[in-house]
């Protein structure tokens, strides 16, 4: 094994390991009260959405070119959106 494969066998290893880390932490949720019913339906599809994508990824033993993390990643920043929409929402009386 030459030296450049192991060093990038190292950071392959490494990234996935970060990415697995990073994505358990922003794991979308259902946060938002029944108040703004078409906000918490856009969470509950976004929640759902995240478990397709991980059914496909272990489905595929993980080799998606990393789209489908990304993918993931993206909907974990859109449910983010969704919950400070509401916020703002909440504090301007709606």
């Amino acid at each position: 094994m030459s030296m450049k494969s192991f060093v990038l066998g190292v950071a392959l290893a490494s990234t996935t390991l970060f990415g697995c880390a990073t994505m358990a932490q922003d794991r979308p949720n259902v946060d938002i009260g029944w108040h703004h019913g078409n906000l918490r339906n856009a969470q509950e599809n976004i929640v759902a959405a995240f478990e397709y994508i991980q059914q496909a990824q272990r489905a595929n033993d993980g080799q998606l070119g990393g789209h489908a993390a990304r993918a993931k990643e993206l909907l974990a920043e859109a449910n983010e959106e969704l919950r400070m929409a509401a916020d703002v929402s909440n504090a301007e009386g709606h």
